[in-house]
């Protein structure tokens, strides 16, 4: 059967790693009778981490689409890895998800990866739900993660449950709405109702009135109604809490332990009465402007969120439909990029690598299909005659890159096919060919993020590569003037070649004045492919030089220039002046003169002082105040210049200039120093001087490489 948009609810469960939101996942199916019965992240065999990798770690890497069937309702419910290296999962998903259900483990409290996560809730602006989990553990403490979650992220943290007696005999919920105490029985399951006790009527009666006061705040009917009765009923409530929560006013605060299966059931409960429907969320914004309301009427308008490719069965694309009804058979134009049209041959819903084939689904709902030919994730489909672009999931740039070096240069086309296989399934892997670099770069988000993706390579593709450092993309230049001459002279039988050029090369900067004692004829200045400029000034007086050479000598100069002297790297903000040379009635071409400015710009550039840059990058550092000392301690150690020291809500904030060559693997350390408590941004700043030792091995180290070459 298909179920109306407002019928639909489609939840994400977020949080740290370790915040049990697999093991939730499978209670809530279970709860719902979707499964007979619990597998264990311990044993591999739960329904959401169902890969192979992901049971052999023992945590989530992938989101995993799950349902469950309420009452009337569906609920889809998206499974989401906890670490940050997988972040792109857990953007796609908040994209499609009406509701962000938050899990907070109740031994740590409030853990980084929370926070993190927080900050992408609130850039798509969703319904959220906090759910303490993990409330059986010896040293579970409710109080301090209510606490913790109030002073980071609101008074809108508001509890609805508090327990009675978490730690190991944890059996019993306080449920402040409902004004009922839950008590479970042993092994977890359905709770029976019981009176509140007479010492906690108290506390529950306050934490009832500051929801009931937040129902009626959204609603001016309900406003009235609770001055004139001084409550409001289970009814008038559930309206009040749908409009609050719709509008990201409260968040209310839920209690359970997963693997005692106790309070999911509640949980899902409140999900089906109380958060919002996909009717009930602001229209999807498109592209170029204008929205898109979810609604069953007009033509469809489906949305690709996540592709993964699966033996035997190929690409296997996810979706959400923004408009209309989609149907088995339908053919709809995908708006995106290639324009072709597409057959959703067969529908399917899914609860992990199980799905189950439908005739239909409605606006609002999430399916499955297989074998579409041209469509990716973040693709648009229509109706035929429809022309609606969903705007796109904006996934994070790149936090860390390495350079790839498969094992012979005859793997190399089998493992760029099996990356590119990855990449198309993983938006937040970029495969760059860096053509000034020399070398075949991945980017991802961070080193677990790049480790698990060559384990799938070898795994799957059987293709090993190596990790390696990326090469600095270095910049040379020169810091005073220095005049030279070279003579090219060839006799080969025949003609010959013959190029003579003097030149001065002077370091450049615009607006500078015109080289003294030269007459300047004519002035190029060009900006670098790579960044800065080489100014190339022709001053041939008396024709010693014919004009017509002028291009080759240029093109000699800017050959050099491409691989410079020093370490093979590019130069920049160079001023080179032709001033005198000699030419040959026969043997002059553009060859001999070419090679003759390459050769006076290489030796003109060693006596103008050279100086090696490097890429400066702007790093600005959050981190715990407990770990301040040890991340200040390991910035001295990488050549920063400290710019500033503050704050940022609970965070201590550096900001730091730091050389690209010291931040290789920093994501890495930084996580180690912090036991995941701090993040980090960059951003290139400017290229600066190399320190005179480090440019001396940087020289050496070159010279050696080319002699082996």
């Amino acid at each position: 059967m298909s179920f109306d948009t407002r019928n639909i609810r489609n939840v994400v469960l977020l949080g740290h790693s370790g915040s049990g939101k697999t093991t939730f996942a499978e209670t809530m199916l279970y709860e719902a009778k979707a499964i007979s019965r619990r597998g264990t992240v311990e044993e591999g065999n739960t329904i959401s981490d169902y890969t192979s990798i992901e049971q052999e770690r023992g945590s989530s890497i992938f989101s995993t689409l799950l349902h469950a069937n309420w009452k009337d309702s569906k609920i889809n419910i998206i499974d989401t890895p906890g670490l940050d290296d997988f972040v792109g999962e857990i953007v796609a998903s908040l994209k499609v998800a009406d509701t962000a259900v938050m899990l907070l483990n109740a031994k740590q409290g409030v853990e980084v990866g929370t926070e993190i996560i927080w900050e992408y809730i609130e850039t798509f602006k969703a319904p959220a739900v906090f759910v303490v989990n993990q409330l059986d553990h010896e040293k579970a403490d409710f109080e301090t993660t209510l606490e913790q979650a109030r002073a980071r992220f609101g008074t809108k943290v508001i509890p609805v449950q508090y327990p009675v007696n978490q730690g190991k005999g944890f059996n019993a919920i306080i449920d402040a709405l409902r004004m009922v105490m839950y008590v479970f029985p042993d092994g977890g399951g359905k709770p029976e109702k019981k009176d509140i006790p007479a010492s906690e009527k108290d506390r529950a009666r306050e934490m009832h009135n500051v929801l009931v006061e937040a129902a009626a705040e959204n609603e001016e009917g309900l406003m009235e109604k609770f001055f004139e009765e001084g409550t409001l009923s289970e009814e008038d409530l559930t309206v009040g809490l749908r409009l609050a929560i719709a509008h990201q006013q409260i968040v209310p605060v839920f209690c359970c332990s997963a693997t005692q299966n106790m309070g999911s059931g509640r949980i899902m409960g409140f999900i089906n009465d109380v958060c919002p429907s996909p009717a009930d969320r602001p229209d999807a914004d498109l592209v170029g402007g204008g929205t898109l309301a979810c609604k069953s009427d007009g033509p469809a308008t489906v949305f690709i969120f996540k592709t993964i490719s699966e033996p035997k069965v190929g690409l296997v694309s996810y979706f959400k439909i923004y408009s209309g009804v989609l149907k088995a058979g339908d053919e709809l134009n995908n708006s995106s990029g290639n324009r072709t049209s597409e057959r959703f041959g067969q529908l399917y819903i899914a609860n992990g690598k199980n799905r189950d084939s439908v005739e239909e689904l409605r606006a609002g709902d999430i399916g499955v299909t297989v074998k579409l030919k041209n469509t990716h994730t973040n693709n648009t489909l229509n109706t035929k005659g429809t022309e609606r672009l969903i705007d796109p999931i904006h996934f994070p740039e790149s936090r860390i890159h390495v350079a790839i070096q498969p094992p012979s240069k005859n793997d190399m086309e089998k493992l760029m096919k099996a990356l590119i296989g990855i990449a198309e399934e993983d938006p937040t892997l970029v495969i760059e060919q860096s053509k000034t670099l020399k070398q075949t770069l991945l980017h991802g988000q961070g080193e677990l993020h790049l480790d698990i993706t060559r384990y799938r390579i070898e795994k799957v593709n059987d293709v090993t590569m190596e990790f390696l450092p990326p090469r600095i993309p270095y910049r040379e230049t020169i810091t005073k003037e220095a005049n030279t001459m070279h003579r090219h002279k060839k006799q080969t039988g025949g003609a010959g070649q013959f190029a003579e050029v003097h030149i001065r090369i002077e370091p450049y900067h615009d607006g500078m004045a015109d080289p003294a004692g030269l007459s300047v004829r004519n002035k190029d200045v060009e900006e670098l492919p790579w960044g800065g400029k080489l100014a190339f000034y022709w001053c041939i007086v008396g024709g010693s030089i014919d004009n017509k050479f002028s291009n080759a000598i240029k093109k000699g100069i800017m050959n050099k220039m491409e691989e410079g002297p020093l370490t093979g790297s590019n130069c920049q903000d160079i001023r080179v002046s032709v001033y005198d040379g000699k030419m040959h009635p026969v043997d002059s071409n553009d060859m001999a003169f070419m090679l003759a400015s390459t050769m006076a710009f290489k030796e003109a550039f060693g006596e103008a002082a050279p100086q090696l840059l490097e890429p400066i990058y702007d790093v600005e550092i959050l981190c715990a105040d407990d770990v301040m000392g040890d991340v200040m301690g390991d910035l001295q150690t990488r050549r920063a210049i400290i710019q500033g020291m503050g704050s940022e809500g609970h965070y201590q904030k550096v900001m730091a200039r730091i050389p690209l060559a010291e931040l290789y693997k920093y994501s890495s350390t930084l996580r180690s120093l912090s036991q995941g408590k701090a993040k980090f941004h960059t951003q290139f700043a400017e290229y600066n001087a190399v320190p005179a030792d480090i440019q001396q091995k940087l020289r050496e180290g070159h010279k050696e490489e080319a002699h082996e070459h």
